[in-house]
């Protein structure tokens, strides 16, 4: 399949995890990728790893100024982006009781702001026929007890989506989300044993997500395929959510 030929694409916070796999996914497609990462070495080897039409980038996702050159040197590349993804974020545990005012400005610096400038540098690239996936996630609307932070943060990503659907649709520029559930990355590896036996029972399919399972999504999002959708969430979760 090559929905993505001749397509530009840029994957912010495209180095690991879900992240890196729509990268790989879009390259697969026939897209020209640029990714970015905080970690010089770990960029360049997943650039490598994919191939020659991908190039990596190193940007903090919370620091605007190094987003908004990344975005410069894609365009300057490449000459346009014609998909970004904004996958870039962070989920650190916290009760209600044991919840910081630095906890939230971790998750809301990141999470939410880090979109916002990304977004606005890549419209500059980007024209009619463009389209913008936001990473979301399921916890977006429903309670995820000491997640409130990036629960919160998430649902603030599904609101963007919303807005800025209705402020590009006239420019031709589609906004979607796509929310995974509880899904198999180095972030996942990293929640307590007992969390992650609760969030498995709650699991209809009664597996984690595959992160290529989510990039399948986000390059659906991203084609022509779907050039009728706009505004819309579509949740990779194996039915957590829905049922």
């Amino acid at each position: 399949m090559a929905r993505m030929t001749d397509k530009i694409a840029l994957v912010v916070g495209g180095a690991k995890g879900i992240g890196l796999a729509i990268a790989e996914r879009l390259a697969a497609e026939g897209a020209s990728v640029a990714i970015t990462g905080r970690s010089s070495s770990e960029v360049a080897k997943v650039a490598a790893s994919i191939g020659p039409k991908v190039r990596g980038l190193v940007a903090d996702a919370g620091k605007p100024e190094e987003i908004e050159a990344a975005i410069s040197a894609v365009q300057e590349t490449f000459g346009r982006i014609d998909a970004l993804v904004l996958n870039a974020g962070i989920s650190e545990p916290a009760s209600l009781e044991a919840e910081s005012a630095e906890n939230v400005d971790r998750h809301f610096t990141l999470n939410v702001r880090g979109p916002v400038p990304a977004a606005k540098a890549a419209l500059k690239a980007m024209s009619a026929g463009g389209s913008i996936v936001l990473i979301g996630s399921i916890a977006d609307a429903i309670g995820v007890p000491t997640r409130g932070s990036y629960s919160a943060s998430k649902a603030a990503l599904r609101s963007y989506a919303r807005t800025w659907t209705a402020e590009l649709a006239p420019r031709g520029i589609r906004v979607n989300v796509v929310s995974p559930g509880p899904t198999d990355t180095a972030m996942m590896a990293a929640v307590g044993a007992e969390e992650r036996a609760a969030l498995l029972s709650l699991i209809p399919l009664g597996r984690l997500a595959r992160p290529e399972e989510v990039a399948a999504a986000a390059a659906f999002l991203l084609s022509d395929e779907a050039s009728y959708i706009a505004g819309a969430e579509l949740c990779v979760d194996g039915g957590v959510a829905q049922v």
